[in-house]
């Protein structure tokens, strides 16, 4: 039996939490938590809704009931057909986190495999995310590889 399984709404509020978890690690200090009853609606409905293009999958944490012990979470994105992705569907990842307390168990590699299996059953080709120095070797160790990226963002 496996320990990963799909996100549920009653599980937003530890969802948000891991979020934050990864936030907290890539910028100190980061922003207030103020945010996270914001998000709460949102990210339920998001949750309830396994038929859309959103996905997120978690693993419980052994020691704390009620409580994520590692979350990762994707979408599926419509891009233009092109040569060898006809289809253009593209899986982007991200909200990769692991409890302090629970990490190197293999849950976040559990939960990127299912998501990656997820991916695969809609006919998505590419998987896109961003990495952390710290989990850039897991990614590889799945098959994903550095691409220079010339990607720029406007804020709006």
């Amino acid at each position: 039996m496996s320990l990963v399984r799909r996100a549920l709404p009653e599980d937003a509020e530890e969802v948000l939490r891991l979020r934050q978890v990864m936030i907290d690690a890539l910028f100190p200090a980061g922003p207030s938590l103020a945010w996270h009853r914001a998000s709460l609606p949102a990210l339920r409905a998001e949750l309830g809704a396994t038929d859309g293009d959103f996905a997120a999958f978690v693993v419980d944490h052994p020691g704390r009931p009620g409580a994520l012990a590692s979350l990762v979470a994707g979408t599926i994105d419509y891009r233009i057909g092109r040569p060898g992705d006809p289809r253009g569907m593209v899986g982007f990842v991200f909200s990769v986190a692991t409890d302090p307390d629970a990490r190197r168990r293999g849950y976040a590699r559990a939960c990127m495999t299912t998501l990656l299996g997820w991916f695969r059953e809609r006919g998505v080709r590419r998987v896109q995310l961003t990495a952390s120095p710290e989990a850039e070797p897991l990614y590889v160790s799945l098959g994903f590889r550095p691409k220079p990226d010339p990607l720029l963002e406007l804020t709006l």
